[in-house]
């Protein structure tokens, strides 16, 4: 009995091992497209441009080791490295909060039970998923000075409309109200933390006596704060980012007013064939993104609220 029990149990193993050999290789198999493209296409430009933001490679591929030298020219040279990361830091204040106030505010009214709510979601949800290109493209008309829409509708109340991008003053202001028309992936994110917020929290709320806008002060807005948490962190580092609509609707002017650090890289990379450069704007902007990216996280720990 003993001799065959061992056999038994050796089989076992043998059978046991083939089995997981299958498990490991098809789990190879089938993420090794993934992984191929997350070495090649992220791993290796992440370490392929810090290795660059120490040399004066040229857009040819052909540069030496200088050290820090492009970081003294971006603090002491570059007339605009300060300009462009002062332009992005306006345009991130700006958009942020507006963000994430518009994306709680519109998911909370989409959550209640109203006519046609899919309809509305999916008004809503539309503007994200449309070609990023073609929605700048059409608010650059809503914005034209001279036969916009925007100006057209203001001059029938008797107001004359500035001249939107045109305006150093009103220029970045334009670049966010068009980026807020894109917020529907934060709307949607939003409206399911708050629907997955327990309906009784709400029916003990109103037996006490609570309000429609007790409930949301006191139970809503603070249950959502993990879903405020999320979109906070990833509308951030995405607006630091900021590059198509003010490349495409000013180019960066009026008098570098909507220049960003992403039209700043890109220039200089690649219109200017300074890759060196370039690679440590981007790394600048990498540094400033992650710090404050660590700030929101340290900070979470005093108004994110979690329904253990």
């Amino acid at each position: 009995m003993n001799a065959l029990g061992t056999a038994s149990r050796k089989q076992g193993g043998r059978r046991y091992s083939a089995k997981a050999r299958r498990d490991a290789l098809n789990f190879y198999i089938y993420t090794s497209p993934w992984l191929f493209g997350f070495l090649v296409l992220t791993l290796y430009p992440i370490v392929s441009s810090f290795w660059l933001m120490f040399t004066d490679t040229t857009l040819a591929g052909t540069g030496k080791f200088v050290g820090l030298a492009n970081w003294v020219y971006a603090f002491r040279t570059d007339p605009l490295f300060f300009t462009v990361f002062k332009n992005t830091i306006k345009y991130v204040l700006m958009y942020v909060p507006s963000c994430l106030v518009i994306s709680f505010v519109l998911a909370l009214l989409l959550s209640r039970n109203i006519k046609f709510l899919g309809f509305f979601r999916t008004v809503f949800y539309l503007p994200y998923v449309t070609a990023g290109v073609a929605v700048t493209i059409l608010w650059g008309w809503l914005y034209n000075a001279e036969v916009g829409l925007i100006n057209y509708v203001l001059s029938l109340v008797g107001i004359d409309g500035p001249n939107w991008l045109g305006d150093p003053k009103y220029a970045m202001i334009s670049i966010v109200i068009l980026s807020l028309w894109t917020i529907g992936n934060n709307i949607i994110i939003m409206l399911a933390g708050i629907q997955d917020i327990p309906s009784s929290y709400y029916e003990s709320a109103r037996i006490d006596g609570a309000n429609e806008l007790q409930c949301v002060f006191h139970i809503t807005l603070p249950l959502s704060t993990p879903t405020i948490y999320f979109n906070l962190v990833v509308t951030t580092i995405g607006a630091f980012q900021i590059f198509d609509q003010p490349y495409i609707l000013t180019g960066g002017g009026p008098m570098n007013a909507t220049y960003t650090v992403a039209m700043h890289m890109f220039r200089n990379a690649f219109e200017y064939g300074k890759m060196g450069y370039g690679a440590a704007i981007a790394w600048g902007l990498f540094i400033i993104a992650m710090a404050l990216t660590v700030l929101i996280q340290w900070s979470s720990k005093r108004w994110v609220f979690y329904d253990h």
